[in-house]
């Protein structure tokens, strides 16, 4: 098999899995106490034309400045919010026939004497390649589907504040520019902002509004919020001002203005 066709062939193989592997729900928050035991089931699913052998882990997970989930086997900088070693997932291998949904069956044990906060850990389910398609190119193409478990053991409570606002010229040949909403989660739960950036010009006018996505911030965390600006010319940029909510009950804000030369240049 030539190269080109190696390529074509685990792309095909990877759109495939992509669309043939389902799991449900993929994320689940799920209010605990010390020494409480909690079970639950996950849906997985597969709609290949072909069985396809699945393989189960569990995962430690943190968020990127990009805002993309990473999840590893064990990342000892979330240790103290983890709750990968409450976790059992059974079963952790199957074969799926196609169309065929398996029932896997989770049990969280929160330790006695766990302190409250948020906890977090995932369940990743691997479709592995068939042996003929491992004869047909020596390589392995894999796709992984994550449900994602947010422990919160006793009354969460929301503390943090935003801790940067700024204006940048985002990566790449072409010019375009995003505002970056930085909030700081100074407290043990995590939490969703809800709020939005203005992009202001000369005399407040608003050139566009920028919506802050419902993306966790995990305890004792410095989250970014990277914003496209796809409307405002950058050479019309004066302000930004963000308002947002992190569920404490009040509304924070923050502004920095935008000297001319940064916004043109």
């Amino acid at each position: 098999m030539t190269r080109i066709s190696i390529a074509a062939f685990l792309l095909s193989l990877t759109a495939q899995a992509q669309a043939s592997l389902g799991l449900s729900p993929m994320r689940l928050g799920l209010p605990l106490q010390p020494g409480e035991v909690h079970s639950g089931a996950l849906d997985l699913s597969s709609a290949a034309a072909a069985a396809v052998r699945v393989r189960g882990e569990l995962l430690d997970f943190y968020i990127d400045e990009s805002m993309t989930p990473q999840f590893v086997r064990n990342r000892p900088q979330e240790a103290a919010h983890s709750c990968r070693g409450w976790l059992i997932v059974n079963p952790m291998e199957a074969e799926l026939a196609p169309q065929e949904h398996q029932l896997v069956r989770y049990t969280l044990r929160v330790p006695a004497g766990t302190a409250p906060g948020s906890y977090y850990c995932a369940a990743g389910f691997t479709a592995l390649p068939s042996a003929e398609q491992l004869r047909q190119t020596g390589l392995r193409a894999t796709v992984r589907v994550v449900a994602v478990f947010y422990a919160v053991v006793g009354e969460r409570k929301a503390e943090g504040e935003i801790s940067g606002l700024r204006l940048e010229r985002a990566a790449g040949p072409e010019e375009r520019w995003v505002a970056v909403l930085t909030i700081r989660n100074s407290g043990g739960w995590h939490f969703r902002p809800q709020g939005e950036v203005q992009i202001q010009g000369e005399g407040g006018k608003v050139l566009e509004t920028l919506q802050v996505p419902s993306f966790p911030v995990l305890p004792q965390r410095q989250q970014q919020f990277v914003l496209p600006v796809t409307q405002a010319a950058p050479d019309a940029i004066r302000r930004l001002k963000a308002e947002v909510d992190i569920g404490a009950g009040e509304l924070q804000e923050a502004a920095i203005d935008v000297p001319t030369r940064t916004a043109a240049h």
